[in-house]
């Protein structure tokens, strides 16, 4: 089942999503949240009752009211997650980014996944992407897969754990790289180069949608796998290509990580951490090493950014320019 949030003649709603027609929640049932983020708090049995009436809409059973996709602007599927974690699970990306810096594989990829929380009331969907100049110094996109956890829960082990997800959606996990380099050199973060925007959607798919992608995870990892194309373009070239298969931590295990020692919530965004290829920083460090000459590329004003994942859909940003000129990097204080 394919979930949508829209708006549509100056109202935001939820529906489901069938083909390019949504059936919006308020014309299905009384009894069915107003909110993807409602449904999925109100937990199993609501979100089976709407699995139940999908398919009486899909086999022509019950008729209701619907809109045209083209109608409406589509949002994130949910606007305001209750918390936003990103974890670090291709490899590839890793090893890539510390062979392009000159420095081996770090051992403890290996050894355990790791996140960190980045700003949930920043979230939003398809649509323009509004950066201020300091985010231009080197600003980058990052193909990305991410769950969102369907029930409350702490302490569960890796083998539990797919049953705490309630849907999957792509993400863009935005970074602005000066930022984020310089704050890193104080050995904090990612925050400030990170907490502008992470873009979501353009739907909530729920995970029975993705069993026939089903494969095996990885070698001496515990978890659903699937074979799913990622890909990304900018301008309308294809500039980044991978598959969530090449996951090497699970989200089962990346969950179990989280929810050790505290809860995880229903509606918690998780994402997977860049596909291998999934942004400019790796491009441009690969390219640089091969190339002395290679002309490095980063995000301009008005670039359209494009992701696509296999039975997710087409994320789409273009990105904006506030017009100001206020910066914070020109608030640095000068070395005594």
């Amino acid at each position: 089942m394919k979930l949508i949030t829209y708006t549509y003649q100056g109202k935001t709603a939820a529906g489901i999503l069938n083909n390019q027609t949504i059936w919006p929640f308020e014309n299905i049932s009384p009894s069915i949240p107003s909110t993807i983020l409602a449904l999925v708090q109100a937990g199993e049995t609501a979100m089976n009752e709407l699995k139940a009436i999908h398919q009486e809409l899909i086999s022509g059973k019950l008729n209701v009211p619907s809109i045209a996709i083209d109608d409406v602007q589509i949002e994130a599927p949910i606007p305001n997650p209750t918390s936003c974690r990103d974890g670090y699970a291709f490899r590839q990306h890793v090893a890539a980014a510390r062979r392009n810096r000159g420095v081996p594989m770090i051992p403890e990829f290996d050894q355990y996944p790791i996140f960190y929380f980045t700003n949930h009331n920043a979230i939003q969907g398809p649509g323009p992407i509004q950066c201020m100049p300091d985010h231009f110094q080197k600003l980058d996109f990052e193909l990305e897969i991410a769950v969102v956890i369907g029930k409350k829960g702490r302490n569960f082990s890796a083998a539990e754990a797919d049953q705490y997800i309630a849907g999957y959606t792509i993400m863009n996990d935005m970074s602005a790289r000066t930022l984020q380099m310089e704050e890193m050199l104080l050995n904090l973060g990612p925050a400030k180069g990170k907490d502008f925007s992470t873009v979501i959607g353009p739907y909530f798919v729920t995970p029975d949608e993705l069993t026939p992608y089903l494969v095996p995870a990885k070698n001496n990892h515990i978890g659903n796998n699937y074979n799913l194309n990622m890909k990304c373009w900018v301008n309308g070239i294809l500039v980044s290509e991978g598959n969530v298969s090449d996951m090497d931590w699970t989200f089962a295990e990346i969950i179990e990580r989280c929810a050790y020692g505290v809860d995880v919530f229903p509606g918690d965004v998780i994402g997977s951490g860049t596909v291998g290829t999934g942004c400019f920083l790796e491009l441009n460090g690969t390219g640089l090493l091969n190339n002395p000459n290679y002309k490095t590329q980063w995000l301009q004003e008005g670039d359209v950014v494009e992701m696509e994942i296999t039975g997710l859909g087409k994320l789409v940003n273009t990105i904006e320019k506030v017009a100001t000129n206020f910066s914070i990097l020109a608030l640095k204080k000068q070395a005594q």
